[in-house]
């Protein structure tokens, strides 16, 4: 077959099969609109399906969206001085047709954002006070909603994304009610999620989360097609009849769940609530509290299997207790994301029984996070990372705890002369992601560096905690042997310039350090930028 004719549009299937292909690489998909009017049309949907999670914060794609307004919204915005002539006249696409995806916190979001981005460039934001600031926001996110209910467009996933805030709860309201007017706009919607999220000092505000979630559960009873569902802090008990009742149906649906800072402390039923959903594939606990044995006796009664994805410990010594071996038991055969943190004072034989639990019952693990490692439990998380090591994908190690970070201790610096010599020898051919938060002495860097030559990483980060320069060695064994894709670099030296800046810096501000990089093909990144967040990385998941 002559690529021509791909080239050509001769063959428009298999072309959009190879653009498709970029559809999260959105620079690439821009360059595809500009090879000819076939590219550009099978491109331009795929950058439209969902752009307000597009990371590059460039909101001028409302304006084109905003163009789709009657003359009377278009009127009530000059009222606001918002300069109507932005407005593009004549685009070539029906933009909001394409929509697939809508997260409402990230549309509210996104408008806050434009809100301030424009008003700061044109200084009319001095002139508004807090209410009238407020009424324009609305207009503008209401405005959004309603060309896509009028557009008629193809839903794929709807995320209710609930953020209980005084700043925001009046537009959920609007935006919650007006879907509920509307209900043929979910009427495609093949994945529904709920993720609600209470913000710091509103976790009792009740009133606020009763009305809200009154009217997620009278779009759930329209819809009836939830299949994944995230809660977090006290709106677990706030949704557990949306989980126990047939009148929504989620028992046959719902096969995603994820329980964000949950206290289990006092909640009963959790068997009868897990025995009612029949597909449930994933259970993700993420930095939970009360993780025994009353919640722990709760999943063993289970007859069905608890299929435990997901476990991230925030605080060892106060969220669990002897019985946890008695969950891993059960679920860990499952479980394929796994995280703890050591904190301060945290016991030597908790931690000692929580690792020779993990090591003994779960074998599947791709992504392991740990805080907090010394000498004490060094060598069993060893163990683990050998005995997991066909699996593994993503690995964290620190050996600071969050009471550390800034205190570099004996234990410390020779704990992390352990890591280094010896984890070379241990790690997976490939690693997606590997960050190492330690003290770094150059010639036990260098031995790591000697160890893992033929390991390929496509992620490395390296937060190096007071330690010596590192940055020859980065060149000599990293960039010119061309071993990582991505790299960032954290380092904090004291009293000391290296290659002429100052301590505390960031490789990526290094600009001829990161060209020099680039010559070898490897991408330099802001270190804070690069690090994995578990919530986002948990909340992805479908």
């Amino acid at each position: 077959m002559s690529c021509s004719k791909i080239f050509s549009g001769e063959l428009p299937e298999l072309t959009y099969e190879v653009i498709k292909y970029f559809k999260n690489d959105f620079s690439t998909l821009y360059s595809c609109i500009l090879v000819n009017r076939l590219w550009c049309r099978l491109a331009i949907p795929l950058l439209w399906e969902d752009p307000f999670s597009i990371p590059t914060k460039n909101y001028k794609f409302i304006y084109v969206y905003l163009h789709n307004l009657n003359d009377d919204i278009k009127t009530e915005l000059t009222e606001y001085e918002i300069n109507i002539n932005l407005l593009l006249s004549n685009t070539l696409f029906n933009y909001p047709s394409f929509i697939k995806y809508l997260n409402i916190w990230t549309i509210i979001f996104s408008v806050w954002d434009w809100f301030e981005t424009v008003l700061r460039a044109e200084k009319k934001y001095i002139s508004y006070d807090l209410d009238t600031a407020c009424d324009l926001k609305r207009l503008i996110i209401m405005s959004l909603f309603k060309i896509f209910i009028e557009n008629e467009v193809n839903l794929h996933v709807l995320e209710f994304d609930i953020l209980i805030h005084r700043d925001y709860n009046s537009f959920y309201h609007d935006i919650l009610e007006l879907i509920l007017q509307n209900p043929n706009f979910i009427h495609n919607v093949r994945n529904l999620k709920l993720i609600h999220f209470a913000s710091p000092g509103y976790y009792d505000n009740r009133n606020e989360c009763a009305s809200i979630k009154n009217l997620i559960l009278q779009i759930i009873s329209l819809h009836q097609n939830l299949k994944k569902i995230f809660l977090s802090y006290n709106s677990f008990a706030s949704y557990k009849p949306l989980l126990l009742s047939k009148d929504y149906n989620c028992s046959n649906t719902l096969n995603t769940i994820i329980l964000f800072h949950i206290d289990f402390n006092g909640l009963i039923n959790l068997d009868i609530v897990f025995e009612q959903l029949n597909v449930l594939e994933s259970i993700h606990i993420v930095y939970c509290y009360s993780l025994k044995n009353g919640f722990i006796q709760q999943i063993i009664n289970l007859t069905k299997p608890f299929k435990l994805k997901s476990l991230f410990i925030s605080d060892v010594s106060l969220s669990i207790d002897e019985s946890l071996p008695l969950l891993l038991q059960k679920t860990g055969g499952y479980l394929e994301n796994f995280g703890c943190i050591f904190r301060f004072g945290c016991g030597l034989s908790l931690k000692q029984q929580l690792l020779e639990s993990v090591l003994k019952y779960c074998k599947n693990i791709k992504f392991l996070d740990s805080c907090g490692f010394g000498n004490q439990i060094i060598h069993q998380a060893f163990n683990l990372i050998e005995n997991i090591k066909q699996s593994l994908n993503y690995l964290t190690i620190s050996v600071f705890n969050y009471h550390q970070l800034n205190h570099v201790s004996d234990n410390n610096i020779e704990c992390s002369s352990f890591v280094l010599q010896h984890l070379g020898q241990i790690l997976p051919s490939k690693l997606k992601y590997l960050s190492l938060i330690l003290h770094i002495k150059v010639n036990d860097f260098e031995v790591f560096l000697q160890n893992s030559q033929d390991i390929l990483i496509k992620k490395l980060l390296i937060k190096n905690n007071e330690g010596q320069d590192i940055l020859p060695y980065l060149k000599e064994y990293i960039m010119k042997k061309k071993r990582v894709k991505y790299l960032a670099v954290m380092s904090s030296y004291k009293n000391i310039f290296v290659d002429g800046y100052h301590n505390n810096k960031d490789l990526f501000i290094m600009k001829d350090v990161v060209e020099e990089f680039k010559l070898y093909d490897i991408k330099v990144k802001n270190y804070y930028g690069s690090l994995i967040n578990t919530y986002d990385f948990i909340k992805e998941i479908d």
